[in-house]
Parts: C-alpha cells; structure tokens; sequence
C-alpha cells in the first residue's frame, strides 16, 4: 500500500468513526420485520396505515428497521394460518382476525359478539384494555402490538330495507361470523356463510337479498352497486356486530432486537395504536358511506326500541359465550361484563 493510499484509508477510517451512530445506522437497516397480512397491497389498510407507520417506526430507529409489506398471503399459507406464522417465524409481523380460528382466542373475540360495538376507535380502545385485563395468556410466543376492531355492521339489502324483525322474515342474508348469523337466523332470517368475495357472486345471481357489512367493505366490493338499502341503528344505539383484529409480532423476532430498538416497537405499539387504527377504521368507514350516498342508494334508520329487542333476543348468545369462556378457565360472566362496562365509558 502506497502512502497515499494508506493515508486515503485512514481518513475514511477516521470519518467513519467520526459519524454519529445514528447516521451510520441509516446507511442500511439492521433489522428487517416482514408484515404479513390477507389484504391486497392496493388496500386502504396498507396504503393508509401500514406503509405510514413502517415509515414511522424506520425514522424513529434511524432506519434500523426496517419493515417490508407481504400483502395477499404472498409468504404463503391461508389467512386463518397468520397467527401462527407469526409464532412460527415465517413472517415478523402479522394482521389478523381472531375469528378466522374460533374459540382458539375467546377473549379477543368477545367483542365479535352482536351488539358489542360502538364506532370504531371507541372499540377498539375498550378491546385493546379488555385483553390487557383477560387476554394476556392468549397469544403466547407472539408480542400483541395492537388490538382493534370496525366499525358497526349494516344491512345492505336489495329489494326492501330492513328496520325491523318483520322485515327480516324470510331474507336470504350472508352472515360476518356465527355469532352474527346465530342472531340473525333467531331474528328469521335465512342465513349463509361463505367468502366475501363469494358473497359479490351472491348477490349478482340473487343466491341472497342481502349481507351484514360496514360501510367500510363497500367500495372493495362495490356494494353500492349490487344493494339499494343500507340499514343503520339509530344513533346512541349499540352497532349490530364487529370483528375484531390483532397485530401481532413474534416474541423470538422481539427478544433479538437491541433494547433501543425494543423502545422503538413499544413506543409504536400499545393503546394508543389500538386507538389509531380504530380511528382509521371510522375514515374507511365514512369514505364508505360516501359511495352508498353517491350511487343513490337509500340509508334507513333502525329504531333504537328495535334495536334494544333484537339485544335481548341474543341473549342466549351470551350465556353460551360465556360457558364457553367458563370451560377455558375464564371467568365468563366477568369477561362480559367488563367488556360492556368498556364499552359503555369508551
């Protein structure tokens, strides 16, 4: 080595040393998380939240970490598999539902049942404290960075509306979970089940008259287009049914990351997350409920005394809920309870 060259390196040597460690950390990520999750890359929820709060978290670790977008399954497997990647390490990160496994997560699901909703963000808040109180034991070998739920579901029909259970007799309805359709079906109802992106097929053929959705799905699927009437509870009233959704990381991907960089998750991660995404679920929600207004459709309100009979109709629902949350070592009676009582001050 000549002594130019040699002197060349010792003053690159030198500034390296010399850099902040923040700003030679932003030459190239230290860690990279993947986001695995069901939706399609165009979807609101990556373009909207995901890809905002990867960029958060990249600035906040100075661009140590680093997180890359797996939309559509693209790491493979099933959305009711997500969970478990996550616990398995084939992805860092993953969104899910708990109800795409039932039973396996009955806390987190409890929200799910009809008429535990209120907007969004409010739910989301009483969900995200109602499984810090009795879901902590739920997602083993996964890190909970967020709990959240939609908002309230309506119902899209076509050819009459429906506000009350008379009007309810006989419809061919496709149902969000079995929850939603064990209420429906008590109200006489005809209930189905099957995809969502079946249920466009449904629809088109007359195979059904109508669906319990949010708002939110409507453009997705172009709802607006296949129904004429979206029923809505009155105002004040409990939403029909939600559910709900957790983003999770896996506790090995956790553990590994630098105390620092640990900071940087949970600073991004926690309640005020859950309220976040709950908020952003009220924007889809309302975005939504533009196009039903701007196709002509007509919105019509559900009374609240009528609302208050069809909650009291699922009552059997609950006490089977709550056995079932009894059988897994629960104390079902208060899971439920707290959950209302969460709901109610949210």
């Amino acid at each position: 080595m000549t002594r130019l060259t040699r002197r060349a390196a010792l003053t690159a040597m030198g500034a390296a040393l010399a850099t902040p460690a923040f700003l030679r950390r932003a030459q190239a990520a230290e860690v990279t998380l993947r986001l695995h999750h069901f939706l399609p890359g165009v979807a609101p929820m990556q373009s909207q939240f995901f890809e905002p709060w990867a960029k958060e978290i990249a600035e906040a670790s100075d661009g140590a970490i680093e997180i890359q977008m797996f939309p559509s399954m693209q790491l493979g497997g099933k959305p009711p598999q997500l969970a478990d990647q996550v616990r398995q390490g084939i992805c860092d990160i993953a969104w899910t539902l708990p109800v795409y496994t039932p039973d396996r997560f009955p806390v987190a699901e409890t929200m799910s049942l009809p008429f535990m909703v209120r907007n969004a963000e409010k739910t989301s808040i009483a969900m995200d404290q109602l499984m810090r109180e009795f879901g902590g034991d739920e997602y083993r070998g996964m890190k909970p960075l967020a709990f959240h739920a939609h908002d309230g579901g309506k119902l899209h029909t076509r050819g009459k509306p429906i506000t009350s259970q008379a009007d309810m007799q006989g419809m061919r309805l496709r149902a969000p979970n079995q929850a939603t359709g064990d209420l429906l079906a008590g109200l006489g109802a005809e209930t189905v089940f099957f995809p969502v992106t079946e249920m466009v097929v449904g629809l088109s053929n007359g195979l059904i008259d109508g669906c319990c959705l949010p708002f939110e799905v409507v453009p997705a699927f172009k709802l607006q287009e296949l129904t004429q009437f979206s029923a809505v509870p009155a105002e004040g009233a409990r939403g029909l049914y939600t559910n709900t959704f957790a983003l999770l990381m896996s506790e090995r991907t956790y553990d590994r990351l630098s105390p620092d960089l640990q900071k940087v998750m949970d600073d991004a991660s926690g309640p005020q997350l859950s309220q976040r995404i709950g908020a952003q679920f009220d924007t889809f929600e309302a975005f939504g409920k533009s196009k039903v207004i701007e196709q002509g459709n007509e919105i019509v309100e559900i009374p609240a005394e009528e609302i208050a009979k069809w909650q009291a109709q699922a009552q059997p629902i609950y006490d089977g809920w709550v056995s079932k949350l009894d059988d897994d070592g629960l104390d079902g009676a208060a899971v439920l309870k707290r959950a209302n009582e969460l709901l109610d001050a949210a």
